[in-house]
């Protein structure tokens, strides 16, 4: 039987020292983990059943993300690939050795390891719910602050990525979420081009 409470304690204590921080209802918490504890929240709330893989996974999906800097690899587009390849096979190592440690048995680590590099990500419904999480937690924290830095078109252009990537469930609590009126405008023109 897995401790998740121990799991989860062991997660947020690898990603306790993120040197970026984030305000998250009005609290100023290490990015990742308050990231992480907003990914277990819609994981929940998506899937109110969630395996504990599913929900180690979405806690552990960018554990100690800062180690490895998006300026390790060149700009653009095929660089940026190769980065966030590299952060998701950094997540699932730094994760494997975190749940290990803290008693999660091999085959839910394994299992885990393989959520957190996303893998068969349009066949596996976990995988998906993962994904969805992920987009609403973007949603949630980073799109004010991305949209006013790179402006309405190209800001459009990240929301019709985002929502190809998730399902109708998940775009519809995207929907739901409170969105001031320049976001929604922003999402209107990006389902217009989904």
């Amino acid at each position: 039987m897995i401790d998740l409470d121990r799991a989860f304690a062991a997660i947020d204590a690898a990603n306790a020292d993120d040197p970026n921080t984030i305000v998250v209802r009005g609290a100023v918490r290490p990015k990742e983990q308050a990231h992480a504890e907003l990914a277990v929240e819609w994981v929940r709330r998506l899937v109110p059943d969630a395996s504990d893989a599913l929900l180690l996974a979405a806690r552990a999906h960018h554990v100690r993300r800062w180690e490895i800097d998006r300026s390790s690899e060149p700009e653009g587009r095929a660089g940026y690939l190769k980065w966030k390849r590299r952060l998701q096979l950094h997540h699932a190592d730094v994760a494997g050795h975190v749940l290990a440690d803290a008693g999660v048995d091999p085959a839910t680590i394994e299992r885990v390891q393989a959520l957190v590099k996303k893998e068969r990500l349009r066949s596996d419904p976990e995988v998906q719910a993962l994904e969805d999480a992920l987009c609403l937690v973007f949603v949630e924290t980073r799109f004010g602050g991305l949209a006013a830095q790179l402006g309405d078109d190209h800001m459009v252009d990240v929301v019709v990525k985002t929502l190809r990537k998730m399902t109708p469930a998940g775009r519809d609590a995207a929907l739901a979420l409170p969105l001031d009126d320049d976001a929604l405008r922003i999402v209107g023109r990006a389902l217009e081009a989904v």
